[in-house]
């Protein structure tokens, strides 16, 4: 048998193999080039992008600041933190979305299609399951291990004195802002700087809490405030103003207390009021309950303006305490007759003390004529008009803590052609202007505490995280508001007001000056006029021994109980408060 033709060139061979070793070598120089490039050239990218589905950062909130006032010496919280636990979700690490879902709410609670549907959210990485969770649902979360599932922890507000002052304060919505009052006042002072924390996250994405790679920027705690209410006072006045209003059977009503020598808010109150804490169970339509209506809400503050009236014309040197002149009973202005209430009297000589005790329009009006020479004129409604926004500083906000105050309405002196010279009359017993309670009292104090107008304030320190305080000491707006002469003066008029009038039980006013005035005022209508039924009863007044200690400013919205609601509404509130004040010490008696 023949055998077969083997080719058994030895050249051949080496030759054959040389190639492959050549082509082996080939491959491997290729790969250790593409090794190169991704290990080293390209190190950065590609370690980025390995770590792009492990990397997660999340936001660390900062602990928001507290709230405090004053309790009998001591600074108590009133607003404080409560952590609590938001629950979310990564969509693209659940793989059985239902299952996942009813392990979690059988633990927090809720529907479990919703909570599947939330987890099966297109194009997101974060879809938020659940609020408010307390920490024992946190830890039964977490030991879970649900992959994709995590909790943050985030500072919910907690009012220690249950509604105390919860307009003052505002309240924190659920992304963390304060709306209204001092949360909105003071928003970013109070959230204070959020944290980062980039952390590795396992294949579930699940925070590998010891990997090395995190790295951390602690959060920076949000200023506290320490507030210049007093809480028993605070408290006593809510009381108060609301017996006051359901005596009045009226819908709202506002009260302050402030000391004239400082600007400084002890009190202040509206009725009715809400439970911050529950602030979400109150209808979108009656949101107006939220508002701080002492600051927010300007009023025609009716006869109260003749006091500050009678005090600019004492200033001015165009009348003197003693000074007495005729009331016809009524004067035409503009072909308009301005009257005085039946009490009055009628036509007569009448002295500066009755102009305030006896409400008289037509006072107030010959006050303004005084302004002008005799006559109400452009002098005479420039010299108003400067009291009334320069020296008392309506028109245009206090300054004091809260979110949206309101400035004010005053109307220009320049002639108009549309009868402003019975506008100046009706401004001078304190109709055709907006002033709010919180400007009142702002004004009233200047002119009883010497003639200077302090800001009204409600803060008295910050604290911020490094417990650095910063006083918020009183501040001046302004000077010689009237002079030291006119205040003094005006303490006797007031006083001589109370004395004249009926309060139960009455004020010993050898031991103490307690001072006022009544204002009812006719509410206007939104199409023009003034209704002839709808009334607000306002009272502006103080209470003291050798001098003026709080100034107290009220205001009752509509009234029904019957009578002018100055004196039917907002007097018994005012006497309550001053005798409050007497009662618990708080004033010091004349000490001769």
């Amino acid at each position: 048998m023949a055998l077969p033709n083997i080719n058994t060139n030895p050249i051949k061979a080496v030759t054959r193999v040389r190639i492959w070793y050549g082509v082996l070598l080939l491959v491997m120089a290729v790969f250790g080039v593409r090794l190169f490039y991704v290990q080293v050239i390209r190190y950065g990218h590609f370690k980025n992008a390995a770590l792009s589905d492990q990397l997660k950062q999340y936001i660390i909130p900062a602990s928001r600041g507290v709230i405090e006032a004053n309790d009998d010496g001591q600074l108590v919280p009133i607003v404080l933190n409560q952590k609590l636990y938001t629950l979310f979700g990564d969509p693209t690490y659940v793989k059985d979305a239902y299952k996942t879902a009813a392990k979690i709410t059988a633990i927090v609670g809720g529907n479990t299609d919703d909570v599947a549907k939330l987890l099966q959210t297109p194009k997101t990485r974060y879809a938020v399951l659940a609020k408010k969770l307390t920490p024992d649902q946190n830890d039964k979360i977490l030991k879970l291990k649900l992959p994709g599932i995590g909790t943050t922890a985030q500072d919910y507000r907690t009012y220690p004195q249950g509604t105390l002052a919860s307009q003052i304060l505002g309240f924190v919505d659920d992304s963390g802002t304060g709306r209204y009052g001092l949360e909105e006042y003071f928003n970013k002072e109070l959230t204070g700087t959020p944290g980062t924390l980039r952390a590795i996250t396992d294949i579930s994405g699940v925070p590998l809490a010891s990997s090395a790679s995190n790295t951390e920027i602690p959060a920076k705690k949000g200023d506290d405030v320490v507030l210049t209410l007093d809480l028993a006072m605070q408290q006593q006045l809510e009381t108060i103003l609301a017996k006051g209003v359901k005596n009045a059977k009226a819908p709202s009503g506002s009260a302050i207390i402030m000391d004239p020598r400082t600007g400084a808010v002890k009190a202040m109150a509206n009725y009715p009021s809400y439970d911050p804490a529950r602030y979400f169970d109150i209808d979108s339509k009656d949101v107006g309950i939220f508002q701080n209506h002492a600051v927010n809400d300007a009023i025609e503050v009716g006869s109260t303006m003749k006091a500050l009236t009678t005090a600019a014309a004492l200033d001015q040197g165009v009348i003197q305490p003693s000074t007495t002149y005729y009331d016809p009973a009524s004067w035409t202005v503009d072909k308009f007759k301005i009257t005085n209430i039946e009490e009055d009297g009628g036509a007569g000589t009448r002295s500066i003390a009755d102009i305030l005790n006896l409400s008289l329009n037509t006072g107030a009006t010959w006050e303004l004529m005084q302004m002008g020479g005799g006559e109400i004129n452009t002098k005479a409604r420039t010299a108003w008009n400067d009291y009334l926004t320069n020296h008392y500083r309506f028109g245009q906000a206090t300054g004091i803590e809260q979110g949206s105050e309101s400035e004010g309405y005053i109307p220009s002196p320049k002639e108009n052609g549309a009868g402003i010279d019975l506008t100046y009359a009706n401004t001078s017993f304190g109709q055709a202007l907006l002033a709010t309670p919180i400007q009142m009292a702002g004004a009233m104090s200047a002119v009883l505490n010497g003639g200077t107008y302090y800001q009204p304030r409600l803060v008295d320190q910050t604290i911020d995280s490094a417990g650095k305080v910063t006083k918020h000491n009183p501040k001046v707006l302004n000077s010689n508001v009237v002079s030291p002469e006119v205040s003094k003066e005006m303490v006797p008029l007031m006083v001589n007001v109370v004395a004249k009038h009926y309060f139960t039980p009455s004020f010993d006013l050898s031991k103490y000056n307690v001072g006022g005035k009544t204002g009812t005022a006719q509410i206007a209508k939104p199409t023009g006029g003034y209704y002839d039924d709808q009334f607000n009863g306002t009272y502006a007044g103080f209470v003291g021994g050798d001098t003026p200690q709080y100034v107290i400013v009220v205001f009752i919205d509509k009234p029904t109980n019957g009578g002018y609601a100055g004196t039917a509404a907002a007097q018994p509130v005012f006497g309550d408060i001053a005798h409050m004040l007497i009662d618990e010490s708080l004033v010091t008696p004349k000490s001769h």
